[in-house]
């Protein structure tokens, strides 16, 4: 099976990936294109669900949980944080467009012990990350140290000619602290439109080695390996990570034939 899952050329659900069609166990990506007016409903029995708005305004009923008209990004290169929302499961969550809208509805296993909140932009840290060409700007929706029982959600812009995820790095392997096992999800836009980035998923012993040139909308999985990004000149990244697995830790390990990137060479290495 490829690792790379092409947007749909039409229709208003533009990508889909579920634990069974990636094959892995916890996991789950969506992005819903609305008009405005239209409404959906989101109803999940086992698994948390995090909205991101992408760009668009909306107002949502969970509950007791009432948000009206948020949003209002033109899109994910905005220099600003999103609106999301958290989900728990069981609960039905009404949602309905102002505009046209995006947005990426990102889902892992959960019992249910936490309530509905909503998540503002004022909550939300960004950060810069790397050096020189390696420099990327971090949005940290969901990250380990907010409440949630299986779900990373991270948002990363990457300039052109930069690289991201990079020194390449893995999170494959249950060995706390050091490294834990997490599946992710990469949802690529590129600015403008028509460009692409390249994307490399491989493990050490290459039994998984899988190169990509990845257009706007497409989703690269990454059920193991390493999996570092490089963005052409002319053209700017953004994606949005998904992570979950056993434990709700991001723990990674650096390709041992790059370290010398961090040890020697011109700058950090955190990945995203």
């Amino acid at each position: 099976m490829s690792l790379l899952v092409k947007a749909a050329k039409s229709g208003r659900d533009r990508v889909r990936v579920t634990p069974e069609s990636a094959g892995w166990g916890h996991v789950g990506f969506e992005v819903r294109q609305l008009a405005a007016g239209e409404s959906i409903s989101l109803h999940e029995m086992r698994r948390e669900t995090c909205v991101v708005l992408l760009s668009g305004v909306v107002s949502v009923s969970v509950g007791d949980l009432q948000c009206k008209e948020i949003g209002g990004r033109t899109g994910p290169f905005d220099e600003q944080a999103p609106h999301a929302l958290y989900l728990p499961p069981r609960l039905t969550a009404h949602i309905t467009a102002h505009d046209d809208v995006e947005i990426a509805l990102c889902s892992a296993p959960a019992e249910g012990k936490l309530p509905a909140r909503l998540i503002e932009p004022a909550s939300i840290r960004r950060s810069v990350r790397g050096v020189a060409a390696n420099t990327r700007y971090i949005t940290d929706i969901l990250p380990a140290d907010q409440p949630a029982e299986s779900l990373l959600v991270v948002e990363v812009r990457t300039p052109q000619s930069h690289s991201s995820s990079y020194p390449p790095h893995k999170h494959d392997t249950d060995a706390i602290p050091h490294e834990s096992v997490l599946e992710e999800t990469y949802y690529h836009r590129i600015n403008p439109p028509q460009g692409f980035v390249f994307q490399r998923v491989y493990t050490d012993d290459r039994s998984l080695d899988e190169a990509m040139a990845v257009e706007d909308g497409d989703v690269v999985l990454v059920p193991r390996g390493y999996h570092p990004v490089v963005v052409p000149y002319g053209y700017e990244s953004y994606y949005l990570n998904v992570m979950a697995g056993p434990t709700r830790q991001w723990c990674f390990k650096n390709d041992p034939a790059h370290e010398w990137l961090v040890t020697q060479g011109p700058g950090a290495a955190l990945e995203s």
